[in-house]
């Protein structure tokens, strides 16, 4: 008699588990997916989490999950977006979103916004927290806008962290989202530690997690993998309880804070 296969860490069965969409069939996890995990991604017996073949699954994957993700912040122009994204700092998509169409409304274009005062703006903001530092750099950041590059938001990186509020997170938001340049990644609170947890940086800087996975992804999907990265951190790679038996990078990732675990854990990789 054929002795019974050993459950996953967690003991459930992961043909059983649901998807990330709710259904047991949408997504199916690649029947070679515990085979790269374990010995594609090793050279000469050592684990190398950068392989090639390792990231180009991870992005794989990412694609069957989140397609067509885009911005989650509402907005209708570079300066709207701008404006959302310095307001959008220790705060969330959602909180912003309720706050900048009526912003918008009462302040249409960017001249009207440089023709205020930040103590003006601040009751407008205030529930996006820290308003009175987020007033002075929309207001600062329109006065620049009008003053030096004509009402219209500069489509470089250099022109843009010129901008008062605006550092390269910011930055690459307006670029990859409005415009479409990817110049850089961008690295958000989703992205820092989820890139950590997946063993594609090992740094705690933006910046320099940014240079790394500039590195390791193909500069054409800098701009979806920022966004796939954030909304997996929303739905399934949530930062204090992971739903890891749900998700679909789950048999490739090697999280030293995971919830459940079908491979083995490095207790280096996390957040």
């Amino acid at each position: 008699m054929k002795p019974a296969p050993q459950k996953p860490r967690g003991g459930k069965d992961i043909s059983a588990t649901k998807t990330a969409h709710g259904g047991t069939d949408a997504l199916v996890r690649p029947a070679s997916a515990e085979t790269l995990s374990v010995s594609k991604v090793k050279k000469r017996g050592h684990y190398n989490p950068l392989d090639p073949a390792r990231v180009a699954e991870i992005l794989k994957r990412l694609d069957q999950l989140y397609p067509d993700v885009k911005c989650a912040l509402t907005h209708t122009s570079a300066w709207e977006l701008l404006v959302a994204t310095i307001l959008s700092a220790q705060s969330t998509d959602v909180n912003v979103n309720r706050v900048t169409p009526e912003l918008f409304r009462k302040y249409p274009t960017v001249e009207a916004f440089a023709a205020l005062t930040p103590e003006q703006l601040e009751p407008d903001v205030r529930s996006t927290g820290f308003f009175r530092n987020k007033s002075r750099s929309v207001v600062g950041a329109a006065k620049k806008v009008v003053a030096d590059f004509g009402g219209q938001v500069p489509m470089n990186m250099q022109d843009l962290l010129t901008l008062p509020g605006v550092a390269r997170k910011t930055a690459n938001v307006v670029l990859g989202s409005w415009f479409k340049i990817a110049e850089g990644v961008v690295v958000d609170t989703h992205v820092h530690r989820i890139s950590r947890r997946l063993e594609l940086t090992t740094n705690n800087d933006p910046q320099k997690i940014e240079q790394d996975l500039m590195r390791v992804i193909p500069r054409e999907k800098w701009i979806l993998f920022s966004h796939q990265i954030i909304w997996h951190g929303r739905k399934l790679c949530i930062a204090r309880k992971p739903k890891c038996v749900d998700c679909l990078l789950e048999n490739i990732c090697h999280a030293g804070d995971k919830t459940w675990s079908t491979v083995e854990m490095h207790k280096n990789a996390k957040a």
